[in-house]
């Protein structure tokens, strides 16, 4: 099988998070050979290190990358894929298209969408849609939580790596001395911080640095980080101590770096798509800042998530999360919501066990994906 998935990074990297995270499972797990069409190789990089932003297609991890420009490279008919993939409302050019048509034997083609726990998604996954001049239609692919829809990407043997990475003290300082953190593990609370800007962030931190217990706040290279920088000048060296609270910006890593991340914080603020699904692999608390829309649209799509989520929690975990995410979600002061939440933070890592024991129970997304795409083309072949 081979397969060509078309990303476009638009303001953050969820979009190539996503995709490179698709592309090298369907390689190594299904042994598809996958050509991965990235617009911004620069931003690309900033994941996967060994990408050359100056080379027009390049071999990654035996995945095949080619940079998506304005006018595509000459196609042939040695070329043609069996899949080819839109991913997250990007535009496949029309070039292409018009090459996809020709074909006698047409590629199946899959539009990619966003994550969403809204119900009405059920009704749409998997859905065809003619296109309106060419003998083409595409076949709508949700991600999800449930088994109405595509599922969430999950590596073979993720979850299990990092349990035994979150349960083995031995590899935690390991990790740690990779990431150059030689004292992380003198820290009582440790809490990953990967998140847009936050207005309202400053009060919270005061609490951190004025509790009780050492608090190691990681925070990624991004705008987040570009804001605590103006807040706290220390932290033009990458740290910043005042207290108990000891804040370091991180470098971007490697993806299996940044779950291992996850796996080692006691509690992980994540943002978007691509690491809210890894925060809940990683199995610990989390608070998920949703990407943002026009006319709070995001919070829509958080409550229906969150209804999901804490179906099975009680009343008083179900209000803290609750009220702890919308706080953040406005950037808002969370500083009484949080210390509610450390309150309950026990319970919560239970809860988060259950629901972790309920979405793996579910085919993951690239397995569900193949399934859908090898049926589909063994009967449009059967039936041409």
């Amino acid at each position: 099988m081979r397969c060509d998935l078309f990303c476009s990074v638009v303001d953050n990297f969820g979009d190539i998070g996503i995709c490179w995270r698709l592309a090298r499972q369907l390689q190594n797990e299904h042994q598809w050979q996958v050509t991965l069409w990235v617009d911004d190789l620069v931003s690309f990089q900033k994941i996967c290190h060994s990408v050359n932003p100056q080379l027009a297609s390049q071999m990654q991890h035996n995945v095949l990358v080619r940079h998506w420009t304005a006018v595509l490279p000459e196609l042939v008919a040695a070329d043609r894929p069996d899949l080819v993939i839109e991913a997250l409302a990007c535009t496949i050019p029309q070039t292409y298209l018009q090459w996809m048509a020709a074909f006698t034997d047409k590629p199946l083609w899959l539009n990619l969408e966003y994550l969403s726990a809204e119900d009405w998604v059920h009704g749409c996954h998997a859905l065809p849609s003619p296109h309106p001049q060419l003998p083409l239609q595409k076949y709508f692919f949700f991600p999800g939580f449930t088994e109405q829809t595509g599922g969430l990407l999950r590596e073979q043997g993720l979850v299990d790596s990092l349990v035994k990475l979150s349960d083995t003290p031995v590899l935690q300082l390991q990790f740690w001395q990779q990431l150059g953190l030689l004292d992380a593990m003198d820290y009582q609370q440790k809490i990953s911080l990967f998140a847009y800007s936050q207005a309202g962030i400053q009060p919270w931190l005061e609490q951190l640095a004025g509790a009780t217990v050492k608090t190691l706040v990681l925070v990624p290279q991004g705008q987040l980080a570009i804001d605590l920088t103006q807040l706290f000048s220390e932290l033009k060296t990458g740290r910043f101590d005042h207290k108990s609270l000891s804040i370091r910006i991180l470098d971007f890593m490697p993806q299996p770096m940044y779950d291992q991340l996850l796996a080692c914080c006691d509690i992980n603020f994540v943002r978007g798509e691509d690491s809210v699904i890894r925060a809940q692999w990683a199995g610990k608390p989390f608070i998920w800042q949703i990407y943002r829309q026009d006319e709070q649209a995001h919070l829509i799509k958080l409550d229906a998530f969150l209804h999901k989520y804490l179906q099975q929690a009680s009343e008083e975990q179900k209000d803290c999360l609750k009220n702890l995410h919308m706080a953040w979600n406005l950037e808002q002061d969370i500083s009484t919501e949080f210390a509610l939440f450390g309150n309950f933070s026990e319970q919560i890592q239970k809860h988060n066990k259950k629901w972790q024991e309920y979405l793996i129970q579910q085919q993951d997304l690239a397995s569900n994906l193949v399934r859908f795409a090898e049926n589909k083309l063994i009967m449009s072949r059967n039936f041409s």
